[in-house]
């Protein structure tokens, strides 16, 4: 596939998109990947990351090797993610802290049109494919009511582990890498790691999501080559379950003493706004919602065009 400059630039900016979902425990890059068109091609680019690229290098030469490797399209995407997390990660951390309702109530939005969008590239609906909606939405939906784990101090092999398991799903549309660093108990850990550059954390991280990463991507590609529309069910489902931990208004079961002595929320059940203790900001709350869904819409419309 031939590409210009600019292509690569809104590549980048997709990239990004995926960094900013990502950072946020409930909402999946994976979603934002499928929507924005580039979904399959990225699972078969990171599938091709394998030993025959080191036997394409050799006999054919680095032009040939990166080619196969669909590497600009990697490079791009994997830049503007890189921008994002280093970018955003404090702001969407502040913005959780001082205005979880408005910014929960904006993701909501967002992911309610990705249910849309995803169930209806199904062509037809048997009973496979409604199996695999409602398990994949169980799954999802347990997930997100889960008590986390609490760890402050984290070893080597478990950094190695979280960082597998949260690429997994954050290439899974529908399941939050950032959620499963949650339920870990590994999300603050790194998320300071990332603010205050620590990279030892970063590195150990990020080679258990390199590793997660070849892995997972290569069950996917297989399921969308021979299952495609009970896969594109499961995602649906996935998406659908997932909506609980986003949805803004939460009564706090339980908290805890994080290691900088503040206190943060450890099980959240959610409520309805006008049993919120507080001010519930209804409307600012639909209103970004309604900014994210059609956010979604319009993406969808501009990749359409582009297809």
């Amino acid at each position: 596939m031939k590409r210009s400059i600019k292509d690569y630039v809104v590549i980048s900016l997709k990239g990004m998109a995926m960094g900013a979902a990502d950072v946020v425990p409930g909402v999946s890059g994976g979603t934002i990947a499928f929507i924005s068109g580039i979904y399959e091609e990225l699972l078969t680019s990171i599938s091709n990351v394998n030993l025959s690229i080191l036997k394409t290098l050799k006999e054919e030469g680095l032009k040939a090797a990166w080619q196969k490797l669909n590497g600009a399209f990697l490079l791009s995407l994997m830049i503007g993610i890189a921008i994002s997390v280093l970018s955003l990660a404090k702001g969407i951390s502040f913005l959780l802290v001082t205005h979880p309702i408005l910014l929960w109530g904006f993701f909501f939005g967002l992911v309610l049109a990705s249910i849309l969008y995803v169930g209806k590239q199904i062509e037809k609906w048997r009973a496979q494919e409604i199996i695999s909606l409602i398990l994949a939405c169980a799954v999802a939906y347990y997930i997100t009511i889960v008590k986390p784990m609490v760890s402050d101090d984290a070893s080597v092999l478990f950094l190695l582990l979280a960082g597998a398991l949260a690429i997994c799903a954050m290439i899974l549309p529908g399941i939050s890498g950032a959620f499963i660093l949650v339920l870990l108990g590994a999300y603050q850990t790194i998320l300071d790691a990332v603010h205050g550059r620590d990279l030892q954390v970063i590195a150990i991280v990020g080679l258990g999501a390199i590793v997660g990463l070849l892995s997972f991507s290569r069950v996917l590609k297989w399921l969308f080559i021979h299952y495609k529309s009970v896969t594109l069910a499961g995602l649906t489902g996935f998406i659908l379950g997932s909506l609980n931990k986003i949805w803004p208004w939460k009564e706090t079961l339980s908290t805890r003493i994080n290691s900088k002595g503040v206190t943060v929320p450890v099980l959240q059940k959610s409520i309805l706004p006008n049993h919120y203790d507080g001010d519930a900001q209804l409307l600012f709350a639909i209103v970004l919602a309604g900014f994210g869904f059609l956010l979604i819409i319009g993406m969808e419309k501009v990749a359409s065009r582009k297809a």
